[in-house]
């Protein structure tokens, strides 16, 4: 997710359990690009132990065959190619979910970037920009030009983030692709994260928003499909890495409003788990210093009880729709 899950963000997911792979933000990639310095250091300095895979967006076609060439030049494991972003300002650009709406162009895309990239290659994908009956025609795309992976985000880019997530596309993918399938959507917690698997038959899942709303996510998967007893943060712990977060992502030399407003993009996830009315949503938002974002924070979290973490509007796990 661009602008949270960057280098600063990863050390301390890291220290949680962390994926089993990182995905970088995106480089943009036109005709001038470079390998920005910024995201590039998460691929030089990753701190994780676990490999990182290098994601662009864009649709200049030779460009980005150059960026992918120059990212295999660094120790990514795979090259990712973004056709997921539902962002206005990427789509506008016929770029991210924004190339769904022209098929053939992605055919182009694909096949330019399996020639110029020799380390597995991916793919992240919604399921169509305004309509997901083009996922037909995309899956056979996919397959041909043989790329390694493929996630699937199972809505469509003008859903946003709004609507349910359409696990039953994910299923298909799973069935008709030769590669391994990864679910994306509202992984909220382990038990939710196996029924998903079942579901879907996906070879694993993509977590992002859930990731920056609890850390321990990745962690509790894996005590879940190990049969053991799944680890559960109290308010105390919560608020610890909330601390923690604010020390790793902001400038000790920043202003103390910029500081705030830094964490605050990342407690905007995290605070659909506190409480169900979205008091702590309500007042967090609107601090500006120090002293009143941890007087509500510890209001919220100062507490020994369990916190699952879980958006409470998504409490009910969803089915295929």
């Amino acid at each position: 997710m661009q602008d949270v899950t960057n280098l600063r963000f990863w050390r301390v997911m890291a220290e949680f359990g962390g994926p089993d792979v990182y995905f970088t933000e995106y480089f943009r990639v036109t005709d001038t690009s470079i390998l920005y310095p910024e995201i590039l250091s998460s691929i030089t300095e990753n701190p994780t132990g676990r490999p990182v895979v290098a994601q662009i967006i864009g649709n200049d076609v030779p460009h980005l065959a150059r960026i992918a060439r120059e990212l295999q030049k660094h120790p990514v494991a795979a090259v990712d190619l973004n056709l997921g972003c539902p962002a206005p300002v990427v789509y506008r650009k016929c770029a991210g979910g924004g190339l769904l709406r022209n098929p053939q162009l992605v055919d182009r895309i694909l096949g330019t970037l399996r020639d110029a990239i020799a380390i597995p290659f991916t793919v992240k994908t919604r399921i169509g920009f305004d309509d997901p009956a083009v996922f037909e025609e995309l899956l056979p795309i996919f397959a041909k030009h043989s790329i390694d992976l493929l996630t699937v985000h199972a809505r469509t880019v003008k859903e946003m983030y709004r609507s349910e997530v359409h696990y039953d596309y994910i299923a298909r993918a799973a069935s008709a692709m030769p590669c391994p399938v990864l679910a994306n959507g509202n992984i909220h917690s382990a038990a939710h994260a196996a029924e998903i698997l079942k579901l879907t038959g996906a070879a694993g899942l993509m977590i992002g928003r859930g990731a920056i709303r609890n850390p321990w996510i990745f962690h509790q998967i894996r005590q879940y499909q190990a049969g053991e007893a799944v680890f559960l943060p109290a308010g105390q712990d919560v608020l610890a890495y909330i601390r923690q977060l604010y020390a790793a992502i902001t400038d000790d030399d920043a202003p103390q409003f910029s500081r705030v407003q830094r964490i605050k993009k990342h407690l905007n996830f995290l605070g659909a788990g506190v409480d169900p009315e979205g008091r702590f949503l309500h007042r967090m938002r609107r601090c500006n210093d120090e002293a009143s974002l941890w007087s509500v924070c510890g209001e919220f979290l100062d507490h020994d009880k369990p916190m699952p973490l879980e958006p409470f509007s998504l409490r009910e796990t969803p089915s295929a729709s």
